[in-house]
């Protein structure tokens, strides 16, 4: 399931995957310290997260559930930015990446790693 999420749903979402299911009410609390949001801007992204279906709304006390995992969500952004910025070309992305950084020893020993289990 392909679903974009902006900004201000990935802070709802961040919360969820953190904390679990909250009611509306905690997530407005926590999102007020964390943002500074007001309590209708908290319910405004939490209904447009419920449209897109990332998240899940069950009664009593208006509480929500995340329906998509961290997870998903990294690899759909991750794919859309390499298909917009290296025209989908993995290559290109993982060069760019590896010539642009300082990697330690053991970060290039952990890519090696993952890269051999793909054989």
């Amino acid at each position: 399931m392909k679903i974009k999420l902006f900004d201000s749903e990935l802070k709802v979402m961040e919360a969820l995957w953190r904390e679990g299911e909250l009611t509306a009410g905690q997530l407005a609390l926590m999102l007020k310290d964390e943002t500074g949001w007001n309590r209708n801007t908290t319910y405004t992204v939490i209904k447009k997260c419920i449209d897109k279906g990332a998240i899940g709304r069950s009664e009593p006390n208006f509480t929500c559930n995340a329906l998509i995992s961290r997870e998903e969500v990294q690899a759909q952004e991750t794919a859309g930015f390499i298909n917009k910025i290296f025209d989908g070309s993995l290559e290109m992305f993982f060069a760019t990446f590896i010539n642009e950084k300082n990697l330690t020893k053991d970060q290039i020993v952990k890519l090696k790693q993952i890269v051999g289990k793909l054989k």
